[in-house]
């Protein structure tokens, strides 16, 4: 695989001059891997993955085939908004699949978290599997692996779905075009490919979505608590003027419930803890500061429209200790 470790010398990408070399060079090693071949692209509308279908689609057009599949772990919204971008503006070859029932049945009960990553993982292999064998030519598989999601792999701090675990009968080569970037780097990169500004600088999304944010088993009903309070958040950070400006913020439910009162009876609902971070590489995460008066708004509105949920709690703790994600 081209470019398969970042050179320790690598000088990091800060400039429109540096992302355009990196790009040519990408292209060219691009062009050589696949040749005329078909390429198929986990194209979840995250950061990483649309800076891989612009390149792709600059390297070799109509022969990338984009497949986005909704496994019911995606932000509210989302899949719609994935189809109007790629297919209704970007003109995309794009390959829409509702998986949500068959994600969520295979997560039924299952609390631990590696074998969540894992089924999530495998899961996806195994659409993109089933996706391959109905086209022809397919012979690659294009991922938005970066050099973090490789590096936190290696250390064993957590098994990364697009870092690895492809079935042995697999018949996919891997094309992993943005693999020795940093996050920071790929958005340069993603500006200089032409790509919208409210896709390169979107937050980022992990590869099981709202399954990481939803500790424990994952069931539909704190499932969906997870997604109306992200949306509140996003809603609420964005009339602020915090969108694109904090790096990553988003909403945990985890598996236990506590005592609350509404309307003079007893309540026994989840707690729903806001996490807001900044960071330029992903090793280390500091903790953005909202003022008191977004708290008691965000507080407000989420145990007033959220069901299921009595109390919220602000997540302080930087990373490390602590990783972005809970999961």
């Amino acid at each position: 695989m081209p470019n398969d470790r970042r050179p320790e010398n690598m000088v990091r990408i800060t400039t429109p001059e540096l992302a355009d070399a990196f790009i040519e060079e990408q292209l060219q090693a691009l062009r050589d891997q696949i040749g005329d071949k078909k390429v198929l692209l986990a194209l979840s509308g995250g950061v990483d993955s649309s800076v891989v279908a612009a390149m792709l689609i600059k390297a070799i057009g109509d022969r990338l085939v984009c497949v986005h599949v909704n496994h019911g772990l995606l932000r509210k919204g989302e899949p719609e908004q994935v189809i109007e971008v790629f297919r209704n503006q970007m003109k995309a070859n794009l390959i829409y699949v509702d998986a949500t029932d068959r994600f969520l049945d295979k997560l039924a009960g299952v609390t631990d978290p590696e074998t969540k990553r894992k089924i999530i993982g495998g899961e996806f292999i195994e659409v993109f599997a089933e996706e391959a064998r109905k086209l022809d030519g397919i012979e690659f598989l294009a991922q938005g692996t970066i050099w973090p999601d490789i590096l936190e792999s290696e250390a064993g701090i957590k098994a990364h779905h697009n870092a690895g675990g492809l079935p042995e009968d697999m018949k996919f080569e891997l094309v992993e075009p943005v693999r020795i970037l940093f996050k920071d780097e790929v958005r340069i990169v993603g500006e200089r490919l032409g790509l919208p500004a409210n896709m390169v600088y979107r937050q980022p999304f992990p590869g099981p979505g709202l399954g990481v944010r939803c500790p424990g088993a994952i069931t539909r009903d704190r499932l969906e608590a997870v997604r109306e309070s992200d949306a509140i958040l996003r809603e609420e950070f964005a009339k602020n003027g915090l969108e694109g400006k904090v790096w990553q913020y988003f909403t945990v439910v985890p598996d236990f419930k506590s005592t609350g009162v509404k309307n003079g009876k007893r309540t026994f609902d989840w707690p729903c803890i806001i996490r807001a971070i900044n960071t330029t590489d992903v090793m280390e995460v500091t903790v953005e500061h909202l003022s008191d008066e977004l708290i008691d708004h965000l507080v407000q509105r989420i145990i007033t429209e959220v069901p299921g949920i009595n109390r919220v709690l602000f997540d302080y703790t930087p990373k490390p200790p602590a990783t972005v994600e809970y999961e």
